[in-house]
């Protein structure tokens, strides 16, 4: 486990689901990772009026896969027409909540040109995702992409652009993350526990009878520690982060943080334009546009603008950033990516034109569940 975590409550209203540390971060296993079936994967605990799903691959930090995206979206559909049971937990087994996704297995997918089963991953984890953001009972959760040529993605554009001012675009151009204080700052998390709290903690909420928020949240308080981010955190940096990431484009953000830092020489102005000028800069283009639209848009509109922008990434049609930042990072772990998209501009305007060509996912929004609502199936 680690040392410091973080509860959060999903009310029913809710419909941001930060289903990640920050966003996610995302990790490597087999080529054929993707498609285990084990039931093992996912375990379950029931409590008197609850039921906690347990990410169970802690030899891989509990990353997401095909099979595990199915099985989650199953288990949470039975729980959440079961009227005995009040609300939903989810955690990870050992030392971590949850890596991410597959990205190994889909860049050697990729290569092997084996792109229906990148969708069939696609399709089933955004699938829950969507199930997870619009959730009708309370769900409690611990948690303690552009550094591969991608994008905020499974949602990130929708709850980062709600993120208080712009901070929602540093962290998705620079990719860096926030702890579980940070988290709790800028209201990404409702409640923060210290670790050796959290069996009192989990044994106190499995002892409830309840559906109602207010009495799971009353229950978190009484185990929460108030906490503040400590002097190098990024949000005591908001007002010359606002500055320079208010900019419309990555040119003017970059030329912000360049006039800050000769004036300043401000350490944190230094590295952050040596993130950004490390990664993909098709990839600062596309992400910095999908937090703008996101700002506007709703959440299942970004999870089927973000579908689509991610098969994009990895059809390899416009540009190869994704498959060469994953080897750069996460296979060959060169740190030195080869080839990346410099000559930008014209791909990005063919990037944006695909994206307006694409086929829309056809029932999205045709097909309605027992509870009302609209059902995420991109085709």
């Amino acid at each position: 486990m680690q040392s410091l975590k973080s509860a959060s409550l999903i009310r029913r209203s809710l419909r941001i689901s930060p289903f990640k540390s920050s966003y996610r971060s995302l990790t490597s296993l087999s080529t054929n990772a993707l498609s285990n079936d084990s039931d093992d994967i996912v375990l379950v605990e029931g409590k008197a009026c609850s039921r906690t799903a347990i990410l169970n691959r802690p030899p891989v930090l509990n990353a997401l896969n095909t099979a595990v995206g199915a099985r989650l979206q199953k288990l949470y559909k039975s729980w959440e027409d079961n009227p005995d049971i009040g609300f939903v937990m989810l955690k990870g087994s050992e030392r971590a909540f949850c890596a991410g996704g597959d990205i190994v297995s889909l860049y050697h997918l990729i290569n092997e040109g084996n792109i229906e089963a990148c969708k069939d991953f696609c399709r089933t984890v955004y699938g829950f995702i969507y199930h997870l953001g619009t959730y009708l009972k309370p769900h409690v959760f611990a948690t303690p992409e552009t550094l591969i040529g991608f994008h905020p993605d499974a949602g990130a554009s929708f709850y980062l652009s709600h993120l208080p001012g712009y901070l929602g675009e540093y962290l998705a151009l620079t990719g860096d993350k926030l702890n579980g204080v940070e988290m709790i700052g800028c209201g990404l998390a409702t409640h923060y526990s210290l670790s050796a709290r959290l069996p009192l903690l989990e044994e106190q909420l499995g002892k409830l009878v309840t559906d109602d928020p207010s009495v799971i949240e009353t229950s978190l308080g009484t185990y929460s520690d108030v906490v503040y981010p400590d002097s190098t955190s990024v949000l005591h940096r908001i007002e010359t982060l606002d500055k320079c990431f208010s900019h419309d484009t990555v040119e003017e953000i970059i030329d912000s943080l360049e006039s800050e830092a000769a004036k300043s020489h401000d350490d944190w102005c230094a590295s952050t334009l040596k993130k950004l000028k490390y990664v993909s800069p098709l990839s600062l283009k596309v992400s910095l546009r999908s937090i703008r639209e996101g700002r506007y848009q709703t959440f299942d509109r970004c999870l089927v603008r973000e579908y689509r922008m991610s098969l994009q990434g990895m059809s390899k049609q416009i540009s190869n950033d994704f498959c060469e930042g994953v080897r750069a990072r996460m296979v060959d772990k060169d740190l030195a990516p080869k080839a990346l998209s410099f000559d930008y501009h014209d791909l990005y305007g063919l990037f944006l034109s695909r994206l307006k060509t694409a086929v829309e996912p056809s029932n999205l929004g045709t097909s309605i569940d027992g509870h009302g609502r609209s059902v995420f199936l991109p085709s």
